[in-house]
């Protein structure tokens, strides 16, 4: 048999065998890989919508705005004050933030996300103000703190959900503790105070995944009381736009906003507290 005759028959067998293959993989085990395979390419691709859970690391750049007014433990009121302005505290934070995502069936989840601000000063002062129950001078060198956490809980069900977008109503409750100090060390004067509460507030959030790999989200929550002790608003607003890099990990930037506004009679920070946070941020998200 010739050379040549040999390596025509050898390759038509491996042609042949090439050929049947298929045919014997439909048969055998072959035929439930098969399958798999077609049933993921027919699911949708990972995005917030189909995330069971998610872990969110954010860097947060916001500009801050402070008005204040803290009264004295007999009830006197103390001197409204800006923040930034009279007390030099840093109008402009570096604040890394924490956010987890828990999906519980297909329309309900639960968020969790925690803030914490903490700002110095250490000034002159170009008045006098009167902070709790001191008095601070004209000329005097006050050292001061004013501390901000926040730890949310919230709730939400989606009332429209398709593989592509999604509108959520939701209930949240927000843990907040504020904390300010003020202190003249050349005359021993020190006064500090602390107050904490629990803030529910009513919400709407939606998703919507444009493109395979590129999605869209915002959430907007708020909520005012007007109570005998307590009068104020407290309102969380945020969107963003994230592509997902991996089918567990995605990058984005987005925009939040914070604002507390608060007026107190009886607690040990009684007075009016205004804290406005807003501004961008990028963060990386982890989730499956």
């Amino acid at each position: 048999m010739s050379s040549r005759l040999v390596v025509f028959l050898s390759g038509a067998m491996l042609y042949a065998a090439g050929c049947a293959a298929p045919a014997w993989a439909a048969d055998g085990p072959g035929k439930s890989a098969s399958k798999t395979r077609l049933e993921r390419r027919n699911q949708p691709p990972p995005s917030p919508i189909t995330d069971h859970f998610a872990m969110r690391g954010v860097y947060f750049q916001p500009t801050l705005t402070t008005a204040g007014r803290f009264d004295s433990d007999v009830g006197t009121p103390g001197t409204p004050f800006s923040g930034e302005t009279d007390l030099a505290l840093d109008d402009v934070a570096n604040q890394g933030r924490m956010e987890l995502l828990f999906r519980m069936r297909d329309r309900h989840r639960l968020r969790v996300d925690y803030l914490k601000l903490d700002r110095f000063g250490d000034t002159r002062l170009t008045r006098a103000i009167d902070f709790r129950n001191r008095r601070y001078n004209l000329a005097d060198r006050v050292e001061s703190n004013l501390d901000l956490r926040l730890m949310g809980f919230t709730y939400s069900w989606s009332v429209l959900r398709r593989e592509s977008f999604e509108i959520g109503l939701g209930l949240g409750l927000h843990l907040v503790e504020a904390e300010a100090r003020a202190e003249v060390r050349s005359r021993s004067i020190r006064e500090t105070g602390s107050g904490t509460g629990a803030l529910p507030t009513l919400g709407v959030d939606g998703t919507w995944r444009f493109a395979r790999r590129w999605s869209v989200s915002g959430r907007f929550q708020y909520l005012s009381v007007g109570l005998s002790d307590v009068k104020g608003s407290f309102t969380d607003l945020h969107a963003d736009v994230q592509y997902r890099w991996k089918p567990n990990v995605a990058f984005g930037l987005g925009y939040s906003g914070i604002k507390l506004d608060a007026d107190v009679k009886s607690s040990s920070l009684p007075g009016t507290l205004v804290i406005d946070a807003k501004g961008p941020e990028g963060f990386f998200r982890v989730s499956f």
